[in-house]
C-alpha cells in the first residue's frame, strides 16, 4: 500500500514536472514566435502607394511615375480628387487608403499635398511625401501659404469665378504651371484642368499629418505656381526630409524618375 502510494506521488510529480516544462515550451515558442513576427513586419519593405493630385490637373498626370513605380513591384493608386471642397477631397482619399492591403505611403502634388496632410491621419499611411506641395499646420489653409511670398510674374491663379470655382488663366498656363512640358501638352493639361472650389483652399486643416509620419518634400526649383521658398519653410517645418529637383510645378510630369526615386526611398525608409 505504501509502495503504491509512493508510486502514485512520483507520478504526480513527474507529471506536474512536465505539465511545467510544457507550459515554459508553449511560452518560449510563442514569446520567439511574436519575435519573428516583429522582425518580419519591420523588415517587410512597403510595396502600397497611393498618389494624390493637385488644383488645375487630375490624376492622368501620374501616369509616368504609375509606370516606373509599378515596374518596381509597387502597388500604386491614383486618387481622383472632386475639388469640390477639402473634405470631399480628403474623404476621397480616405476611401482609396482603407482598401490598401498594409502600410502606405501617401503623396501629394501641389494642393494635394494639403489634402495628404489632413488624410495621412489615416492608420494605414505610415509616411507622406510632398511634391512642390503644400504642407499647412493645424488651423491653417491652403490661402494662407499661396499668399505668404509675392507670386511670380507666370502665376496664372485666377479669382474664384461667380459660383465659387478657381481656374488657371489659358494665356499663363503653359509659363506658370508647366513651364518644361511641351506647348501640346501644356495645352492638353490646361483643357482637362478640374474646376477646383474655393472652399479647398479657405477650409484649415484639423490636424497635420506630418507632426507624427516621416515626410519628404520636393522643392520644384523652377516653380512658378508655388514660390519655391515657401515650399522649402514648410518642408523644413514639417521636419521633412527635402529634395531639389529642377524643373517646373508639375515635376511629377517632367521629372518622373526623380519623383519616384524619392517615394521609393520613402516606402524603404519605413521601420
Amino acid at each position: 500500500m505504501k509502495t503504491k502510494l509512493k508510486n502514485n506521488m512520483k507520478a504526480k510529480s513527474m507529471k506536474a514536472r512536465l505539465n511545467k516544462y510544457l507550459i515554459a515550451a508553449v511560452v518560449l515558442s510563442g514569446s520567439l514566435f511574436a519575435l519573428t513576427f516583429k522582425a518580419s513586419a519591420q523588415g517587410t519593405p512597403v510595396k502600397n502607394i497611393v498618389l494624390v493630385h493637385g488644383a488645375f490637373a487630375d490624376g492622368s498626370g501620374f501616369q509616368a511615375v504609375y509606370n516606373i513605380l509599378t515596374k518596381k513591384g509597387y502597388n500604386v493608386t491614383v486618387v481622383q480628387n472632386p475639388l469640390t471642397s477639402l473634405k470631399d477631397d480628403v474623404d476621397a482619399a480616405n476611401r482609396i487608403l482603407d482598401k490598401q492591403d498594409g502600410p502606405t505611403v501617401l503623396v501629394g502634388h501641389s494642393y494635394g499635398g494639403t489634402v495628404i496632410t489632413e488624410a495621412g491621419n489615416n492608420s494605414k499611411v505610415v509616411a507622406l511625401v510632398y511634391i512642390a506641395a503644400f504642407a499647412p499646420d493645424k488651423g491653417e489653409n491652403t490661402i494662407k501659404w499661396v499668399q505668404s511670398a509675392p507670386p511670380a510674374p507666370e502665376n496664372g491663379i485666377l479669382p474664384p469665378d461667380d459660383k465659387g470655382f478657381v481656374y488657371y488663366d489659358k494665356a499663363k498656363f503653359h509659363g506658370g504651371f508647366a513651364g518644361d512640358l511641351s506647348q501640346a501638352e501644356a495645352d492638353f493639361m490646361f483643357a482637362s484642368q478640374g474646376p477646383t472650389s474655393v472652399q479647398c483652399f479657405i477650409t484649415p486643416i484639423t490636424e497635420a499629418a506630418w507632426k507624427t509620419k516621416p515626410s519628404y518634400g520636393i522643392v520644384a526649383t523652377e516653380d512658378k505656381s508655388i514660390v519655391p521658398d515657401v515650399e522649402r519653410t514648410m518642408y523644413k517645418r514639417a521636419g521633412a526630409k527635402i529634395t531639389e529637383v529642377k524643373g517646373s510645378h508639375v515635376i511629377f510630369i517632367s521629372q518622373p524618375e526623380a519623383v519616384a526615386k524619392v517615394i521609393i526611398e520613402a516606402a524603404n525608409s519605413v521601420k
